[in-house]
C-alpha cells in the first residue's frame, strides 16, 4: 500500500507506546522582553518568510486534533506580539476535538487581549512572574516592566479563564528568596503557580547555568517552613507535579527535568514557528512540517502522514547538562516556550 493510500490512526502513538495528546505550537521566536535563562540580550530573529502563517499554523491545528490531540498549546516567543494572534485562536477555539486551548505569555500584551482570547475559546493562561520586586524583575527579563505584567495578570481574572497560572523560574542568588512571596501573592488570588528549574538551551553569554541551579526539592523545603503542601494526582497534561496548600484551592506545581526526570509518560511534541516539529524539549529529534504544508497546500493527508512518521524518531527522553556547553544550541524562544 502507497504512503498516499495508507490509512491514518486515529492516535499518535511513538515508539514507547505513549499516546501524544498535547501539542506546544509557536506563532513567533521574537519577544519585548529579553529573559536572561531564554535568550541572548542581542538575538537574531528567523526572518518574517520563514515563519508559518497564521493560516498553516490553523491547518496544522485542525490535523493535529484530527489526530487525537486533545490540548493545543500556543507559545512564543511572546505570542501576543505576533499581529492579527487572536484570530488564530479564534480558529483553534472550534476544533471539535480540543479540550483545553491555553497560552503561555509573559503579560504584558493581556490587558488588551484577555477580553478577546477568552471570547475566542482560550482555557486556561500560564503568565510569567519571576519576580515581585520591580528593580529584580527588570533584572532577570531584561527589559520588563513588573507593573505592566501585573496589569495583564489582574486583566486575564477579570476575563474569568477557567485557571490562571504563574511560571515561575527559580534562580539561586537571584530570586530563590522569593518563593514563598509568589506562593502568597498566587494564593491571595486564586492563582496556580509552578516552579521550573532552569532547562539549558542555548548559549547565554556569561549565564552560568550551574552556579544558579535551584533545584525544585530545595523549593519545596523553602515552602515546607510556611505552607503544608499536600500532594495531588491533578493534572493539566503537561509535566508539572502538583500540591495543595491545605486550606487553600490554589496548586503549587513543580517541573523539574533535572532532579525528577518527567519523561517516562510524555505525551507532548513542539512545533517552531518555523514550522519544525520538535518530538523531544532535549533532543534535536525534529520533522519538517512547513516543508509537508507548503509542497501540500490543499492535501491534509500527506501533512498528517508526516506528523504520524514523526512518532517513531521521538526519543525515550531528553539529556541535560548544567555544565559546559550546552548540548542544544537553539534558545528556547526559538523551541517553543
Amino acid at each position: 500500500m502507497s504512503i498516499q493510500s495508507a490509512p491514518l490512526p486515529s492516535q499518535l502513538v511513538d515508539r514507547f507506546g505513549r499516546q501524544v495528546t498535547y501539542v506546544r505550537l509557536s506563532v513567533t521566536d521574537r519577544c519585548d522582553l529579553r529573559c536572561l535563562y531564554c535568550m541572548a540580550e542581542d538575538m537574531a530573529f528567523v526572518p518574517h518568510k520563514q515563519i508559518l502563517t497564521l493560516e498553516e499554523l490553523a491547518r496544522l491545528g485542525r490535523c493535529f486534533s484530527e489526530l487525537g490531540v486533545v490540548k493545543l498549546r500556543v507559545t512564543g516567543g511572546e505570542p501576543l506580539v505576533r499581529r492579527n494572534v487572536v484570530w488564530l485562536f479564534e480558529q483553534l477555539g472550534v476544533l471539535p476535538g480540543v479540550r483545553d486551548l491555553t497560552l503561555t505569555t509573559n503579560g504584558t500584551q493581556l490587558a488588551r487581549h484577555a477580553a478577546g482570547l477568552k471570547a475566542a475559546g482560550v482555557t486556561r493562561i500560564n503568565i510569567s512572574l519571576d519576580s515581585l520586586r520591580p528593580e529584580r524583575f527588570h533584572a532577570i527579563t531584561r527589559l520588563g516592566d513588573l507593573h505592566k505584567t501585573l496589569a495583564g495578570i489582574d486583566a486575564a481574572l477579570a476575563a474569568g479563564f477557567q485557571r490562571v497560572k504563574l511560571n515561575a523560574v527559580i534562580l539561586k542568588g537571584r530570586n530563590h528568596d522569593e518563593v514563598p512571596d509568589l506562593v502568597r501573592f498566587a494564593a491571595e488570588r486564586g492563582l496556580d503557580i509552578s516552579f521550573i528549574e532552569e532547562m539549558p538551551l542555548g548559549s547565554i553569554g556569561d549565564h552560568d547555568r550551574a552556579a544558579v541551579y535551584y533545584s525544585s526539592d530545595a523549593i519545596r523545603r523553602d515552602l515546607d517552613r510556611h505552607w503544608e503542601l499536600i500532594p495531588t494526582t491533578e493534572s493539566t497534561g503537561g509535566p508539572a507535579r502538583y500540591f495543595r496548600i491545605a486550606g487553600n484551592d490554589t496548586r503549587v506545581g513543580f517541573i523539574s527535568p533535572h532532579s525528577h526526570n518527567f519523561c517516562g509518560d510524555c505525551n507532548r511534541v513542539r512545533v517552531t514557528a518555523e514550522g519544525r516539529l520538535l518530538l523531544c524539549l532535549g533532543q534535536d529529534h525534529s520533522v519538517d512540517l512547513r516543508r509537508a504544508l507548503r509542497a501540500n497546500p490543499t492535501d491534509d493527508a500527506r501533512v498528517k502522514q508526516a506528523i504520524v512518521g514523526a512518532m517513531s524518531i521521538k526519543p525515550r527522553g531528553h539529556e541535560f547538562a548544567l555544565n559546559g556547553h550546552p548540548l542544544i544550541l537553539r534558545h528556547m524562544n526559538a523551541t517553543g516556550g
